[in-house]
């Protein structure tokens, strides 16, 4: 039998998925000339084209494809094995990656796991900071961080802070100068601050609720973000209304930087969530950073 050069197929399987030589070239930690290399002479010994490309992408062919499905999780699997491994050490190692938003991370997730670096100096953590709806399976993260309501009902979901509610705020000067909204239809004669959905490519739709009323709003104005920290400083600008998460204002609001209005239309949510798939091996590692992220009421 042919021994086969496992490494090769290991770049095969890291390009085909992140269909970019440039980026599979720094996650191996490898020359994009190495790894172009390393793919030809694989197809060169298979007598067979694997990967289509383009200057601008690539792609697997449909044997490409074939042999992605055949042989990516079993790196996966041995990927697994070795980080389960770490149970035989007297400290856990290994790496975590997390996809969040900047907002959960920063208030949230590194105040909990600063702690638990210092005692485990072995565990890696890797965040990548994205507002899109990433696939945590297909993008080989070990976990994501939502809100509740918004995360697939196949994954197992662990809160990782206290229920929400969302806040309408301007400035004492814009409010000076435009009256105050009474109702959300209100919203619709001021200057309000618009989200871009990084998931859907479409606009934030505000909604409302009261006594079991539900109202959609969607707002106009000149200023629109695709992040949070921008809306709190434009709100504080006096640039106009913005609607965030209470947690995001709330420094501003209990200091009278920030005016809060329509509280009554805003009721509680689901807070942030860690989540992960059902089928997912906890390692050692993973197991101590869901520990160190579980919210509970008596902690707060």
């Amino acid at each position: 039998m042919v021994r086969r050069n496992l490494n090769d197929l290991l770049s095969f399987v890291t390009v085909a998925r992140e269909r970019s030589f440039t980026r599979a070239a720094a996650l191996l930690g490898v020359t994009q000339s190495a790894l172009s290399q390393a793919i030809s002479g694989l197809e060169a010994r298979l007598q067979i084209r694997l990967l289509t490309r383009t200057t601008r992408s690539v792609s697997p062919t449909a044997a490409g494809e074939r042999l992605l499905r055949a042989i990516g999780n079993r790196f996966d699997e041995i990927e697994a094995e070795l980080d389960e491994l770490t149970e035989l050490r007297d400290k856990p190692a290994g790496t975590v990656r997390i996809t969040c938003g900047d907002y959960a991370l920063h208030s949230i997730m590194l105040p909990r796991l600063v702690p638990l670096l210092r005692e485990y100096p072995d565990i890696t953590l890797e965040f990548d900071v994205n507002y899109g709806f990433r696939d945590i399976v297909a993008d080989r993260f070990d976990a994501g961080v939502r809100l509740g309501n918004t995360i697939d009902k196949d994954m197992i979901a662990v809160p990782i802070g206290p229920p929400l509610r969302m806040a309408v705020v301007a400035s004492p000067d814009y409010f000076a100068a435009h009256p105050a909204p009474k109702a959300p239809n209100d919203l619709m004669t001021h200057q309000c601050i618009n989200q871009r959905m990084v998931s859907s490519g479409g606009l934030y739709v505000w909604d409302f609720e009261r006594r079991g009323r539900q109202i959609n709003v969607r707002v106009n104005g000149s200023l629109i973000f695709n992040t949070t920290k921008p809306q709190v400083d434009a709100a504080l600008a006096g640039l106009g209304i913005a609607l965030l998460p209470e947690d995001e204002f709330m420094p501003h609001i209990e200091a009278g930087r920030l005016v809060r209005v329509l509280e009554d239309w805003c009721p509680k949510f689901e807070g942030y969530h860690l989540y992960y798939p059902s089928r997912r091996q906890q390692t050692p590692a993973f197991a101590l950073v869901v520990d160190a992220l579980r919210y509970s009421s008596r902690k707060s």
